[in-house]
């Protein structure tokens, strides 16, 4: 299909009054993001079947008419391997977009595995080559090429026709609802705001270090999170993971005791060797009741290993019974998440997370069933 390319404000509420009347809409963008926190969009892309546009948000103004189209809860919106999209509107446009499907879970639901490309999709059911070698290159950058509207184009050109083909199979499969609601699950954790006072928790090593240690490396993090949202810089440009463990280690009183010590990246302390001195001073004025408790790792829980290999065996049978591989049901990550939860490790069931094995679709197909399980002791 032909693309127009729209570059005006006007242009783009003409398309998005057409776009209001469709069913389905299959949606993709380009960005750019190699020095930076934040995504910066430089090309949204929609397809209805009868319109195909390459929407140019460096020349317009105000996208909030495309926006309202992807919180339209009566149209469908369909794109493939959305994560990285939905960070894209949520910056660029505050939008949470409404009934959502990915097309890469679709697949994984028909047995294509968890990360199916966008290319091997459309080979899978068209044949079709795509020449991916644009995929790289800057979207911000003007003019965009005639190769790179064309590459551009195809992501939703072949979406939109392959979506009807996908949706039969993955309803004769029983799977539609478990697909919608695993793309609202990741929805709904992309726009649940992050929480600077625990981002320590997920640095390595941290649970090497004791409550004081730990409450330095909390101050840490924090102040580095809120410098890469302050700078638009992406979180390793402030300061490296290493670096902040070993000053939360060693607590050093002056920037040159941080240069001597191990494991520390130099660049780091050069440049902001001052302004982390100031974070670790502050840190130290913490009451030692207010100190994070010791972190206790899952794999140093007795009998971890061979509980995690019933538990899995026994998710693996689940999965077989209700036809459905065990990568879709549940991940190495998300058995670990349940333990945490099941021996209560770091307080994990005063947690306000989601518990995946135990919602949403998974809640009514296994979660009463694992429940038993593991409540009889794993037999």
């Amino acid at each position: 299909m032909q693309y127009q390319l729209i570059n005006e404000q006007s242009s783009l509420q003409h398309l998005c009054e057409k776009l209001s009347v469709a069913q389905v809409l299959a949606v993709d963008t380009e960005f750019v993001r190699t020095r930076t926190l934040y995504a910066k969009l430089g090309l949204l892309q929609v397809c209805d079947g009868e319109n195909l546009a390459l929407i140019d948000p460096l020349s317009i103004d105000d996208l909030s008419p495309f926006w309202q189209l992807l919180s339209d809860e009566k149209i469908i919106k369909v794109l493939h391997a959305c994560s990285e999209d939905l960070e894209v509107f949520l910056t660029a446009g505050n939008c949470k977009p409404v009934n959502v499907i990915d097309s890469q879970i679709m697949m994984s639901f028909l047995g294509h595995g968890l990360s199916l490309g966008y290319a091997a999709m459309v080979k899978h059911f068209t044949g079709i080559e795509l020449d991916k070698s644009e995929s790289r290159t800057d979207w911000t950058k003007r003019p965009l090429t005639q190769k790179q509207l064309v590459y551009a184009s195809a992501d939703v050109d072949h979406l939109f026709n392959i979506y009807p083909k996908l949706l039969t199979e993955l309803t004769h499969a029983g799977f539609l609802h478990y697909a919608q609601l695993e793309t609202q699950n990741m929805i709904d954790k992309k726009f649940t705001p992050i929480n600077p006072d625990s981002l320590y928790l997920n640095l390595k090593m941290s649970w090497r270090l004791n409550g004081k240690q730990l409450n330095t490396l909390k101050y840490l993090t924090v102040w580095r999170y809120h410098q890469a949202q302050k700078r638009d810089l992406p979180i390793g440009f402030v300061a490296k993971d290493h670096t902040l463990i070993a000053l939360a280690q060693s607590a050093p009183q002056s920037v040159s005791a941080m240069l001597s010590l191990e494991g520390i990246e130099l660049l780091d302390v050069r440049h902001k060797g001052k302004a982390m001195l100031g974070v670790i001073n502050q840190a130290n004025k913490t009451d030692s009741y207010d100190y994070p408790n010791p972190i206790k790792r899952l794999d140093e829980y007795p009998g971890y290993k061979q509980i995690f290999k019933k538990v899995k065996t026994f998710l693996v049978n689940l999965s077989e019974k209700h036809g459905l591989s065990i990568e879709n049901m549940a991940s190495k990550k998300q058995i670990n998440q349940f333990l945490m939860w099941h021996f209560n490790l770091n307080n994990a069931r005063s947690a306000s997370s989601t518990i995946d094995l135990l919602s949403s679709w998974r809640q009514e197909l296994i979660a009463i069933e694992l429940l038993a399980f593991v409540n009889n002791d794993y037999q």
